[in-house]
């Protein structure tokens, strides 16, 4: 079932508003737990839990910046 344009925005909404905070907080927090690795090491630690994050949900983003397509064509 393909979510709507409203339910993907407002999904996506709360998943950057809520869920981001708490997977960079999970993510600060697992490598905390390791003894301090390098700057270049940590930096792609960092960056590749930056990526893994938004591959599951790519298709709750994917058009939200768009115009609705189910609203009605404005007259100009």
């Amino acid at each position: 079932m393909a979510l709507s344009y409203k339910t993907r925005r407002r999904l996506s909404l709360v998943v950057l508003l809520v869920g981001l905070p708490l997977y960079i907080a999970l993510a600060w927090w697992l490598v905390s737990l390791f003894e301090r690795p390098s700057v270049w090491v940590e930096l792609g630690v960092y960056t590749a839990l930056g990526i893994v994050w938004a591959l599951p949900l790519k298709a709750v983003f994917k058009g939200v910046g768009q115009a609705d397509p189910d609203a009605a064509p404005e007259d100009t």
